[in-house]
């Protein structure tokens, strides 16, 4: 895989993590059909259903977001303009990315684009949990300690410095567009 400051080591775990939500995801599925609607055994299906999806989903947009050849995000860029009008310039957008991102606890950092265009930087603690919902995700950060204990131990702030510079831009403009 080759990602300067994730170790194969380390993504090798967090991809069996991701094709177990991949793998849950479908079983529940297939059991919903089967299942009875309004009893325990199929409440407690559609609520786990959108956990496994969640986690799955959130995965594939992280991993998407990260490349081996990082460039920086050009300033003519329509991404690049909306942070800027959005949050006074690409340093506070960066800035208040990174501090989200050490939140305490377990979860996602997300920029997002709302309905109206705002681009805005949130905190999903679970996978199910806090997701805005007008909102298209342009960049996804785990910040589970999966992502990171591995290579960094405790240190989130050095993975965080590490995921930002493996940022593929033109994933994000598609995104944001």
């Amino acid at each position: 895989m080759g990602l300067s400051g994730i170790t194969d080591v380390m993504l090798n775990n967090h991809l069996t993590l991701y094709a177990g939500y991949v793998t849950n995801t479908n079983k529940i599925s297939d059991l919903l059909k089967l299942a009875k609607a309004s009893t325990p055994e199929y409440n407690e299906l559609k609520r786990r259903f959108g956990w496994e999806y969640d986690g799955m989903k959130m995965h594939e947009l992280y991993f998407e977001n990260l490349t081996k050849n990082p460039k920086l995000l050009p300033e003519d860029s329509d991404l690049f303009k909306a942070i800027v009008v959005n949050f006074g310039s690409f340093d506070n957008w960066l800035a208040d990315f990174k501090s989200t991102g050490t939140i305490r606890g377990i979860g996602w950092v997300i920029l997002i684009k709302t309905e109206n265009g705002e681009l805005i930087n949130i905190w999903v603690g679970e996978h199910d949990r806090g997701h805005l919902v007008d909102a298209t995700p342009i960049l996804v950060m785990d910040v589970w300690e999966h992502a990171y204990i591995t290579d960094y131990g405790l240190k989130r702030t050095d993975y965080i410095e590490s995921f930002i510079k493996l940022i593929d831009w033109e994933v994000l403009e598609k995104r944001y567009k």
